[in-house]
This record gives structure tokens, sequence and C-alpha cells, in this order.
């Protein structure tokens, strides 16, 4: 994974075309692409008569871009954080831009108020070529990681420790393959889970050292 950041645009982009599963704005599912892209937005961006998804088509057509799945965020994009893990010949790429002024807990949900909109968003290849139902599988290995990061990153709610956000976002690319399983026992879920649970943990913790007024503190 190649990233080049370009503000307000982050751009991921993989030696080559990868099936990535996602459920972005713009192009959700499985789809064929050779990049994920982030854009970073403000409340003057997207006010709420906007059709955001509109808004987005005709911002990624004026930049070239709407080939690409893409994830928004409030957070500074160069704020990102990217990491990489190796397990046996199994290597994964994780790039990560967190704020958790959005924060949840799972079963939960916090009042509603306009000021919370920061989100989790993450992009991961892996070198492993994976059938569509192991696709799925890392998938859910992504959300693990990216989970148990933010729990163990000690941002506490009214209900418990935070467990994500309400507008989290995760795109996963790879080649298709024949490889059927990617659990928590396989070289491809491990090192996929290292790399997004690094990449997650660090931008958790440099989100709550710069934001102490919406740190919910280490207890309740």
């Amino acid at each position: 994974m190649k990233v080049s950041l370009d503000a307000p645009w982050l751009i991921a982009e993989f030696d080559a075309p990868c099936r990535v599963l996602s459920w972005t704005l713009n192009r959700p599912g499985f789809v064929t692409a050779h990049r994920v892209v982030f854009r970073e937005v403000r409340n003057r961006d997207l006010p709420e008569t906007l059709d955001a998804a509109r808004w987005l088509d005709t911002e990624l057509k004026r930049m070239g871009l709407d080939d690409a799945p893409t994830l928004l965020t409030s957070r500074s994009i160069d704020s990102y954080r990217l990491h990489t893990a190796h397990a046996g010949r199994a290597e994964a790429t994780c790039l990560v831009t967190a704020g958790l002024s959005n924060a949840e807990r799972i079963g939960h949900r916090q009042a509603p108020d306009p000021r919370r909109f920061g989100t989790i968003n993450i992009a991961v290849h892996c070198t492993d070529g994976l059938t569509e139902a192991a696709q799925i599988e890392t998938l859910t290995l992504v959300a693990q990681a990216r989970t148990a990061a933010v729990m163990d990153s000690g941002h506490f709610l009214p209900e418990g420790l935070a467990t994500g956000t309400g507008t989290d976002c995760i795109a996963l690319a790879s080649r298709p393959g024949d490889t059927g399983f990617a659990g928590l026992h396989t070289d491809v879920g491990e090192a996929i889970g290292r790399a997004t649970y690094d990449a997650v943990a660090e931008a958790c913790a440099d989100w709550l050292a710069t934001r102490p007024d919406l740190n919910g503190g280490t207890s309740p």
C-alpha cells in the first residue's frame, strides 16, 4: 500500500487492482479498485440540507477519483497512522484516521449532539488472495481489532468503555484467491489483526492526547 497526502485527500494505492469490501458511501459491497480514498470534511462541507452522496460523487469526479471507495472523516487528515505486520508469508497494512468525539458503547446510544462528529476510518490491504467468504471473515477481524484497541484506550462513556464510534467505516482490500479461511489461527488473520490493532491504538492515543476536553478519562 502506497499512501499519499494531499489535504483534504488521503489516498491509499495498491500495486494491482484489488477486490475491496466496505460499506463506504459511494462504492459499498464488493467492488474492484486499485485505491481507497479518505476525504477530510468540516461542518461547512456537509450542511443538513446537503445530499452528501451526490456531493461526494461530484468531488470525486472533479479529482478523477470516482473509482475509489471513499471514507469521510472530520479528523485532521494528516493525523493518519499506518502500520504493517507480518505473520508467516502473510503481510497486512492498515491505514487509520481516528477521533472519538462520536464514541459509543455497543448496545447503547448517546443522546444526539451535533458536536459529536468523530469517527474511525480504516483501510486494510493484505497480500493473501482470499475467497469472498474469507474476506468477509477477515472483515470481522478488522472490526474486532478496532474494538479491542478502542477499549484498551480507556475512553469511558456513562455506560462503560467505548467500543467504537457511531460512524466507523472499514474498507478491506485483497486480490481474489483460493485462501478460504482467515480466522485468528491463520497467518493472514494474525497479520491483519496486529496491523489494525497497532494503527487504531496509536490513532486513538493521539486523539486522546489532543482532545482532553472530550476525553471521558480512565475510569467511570
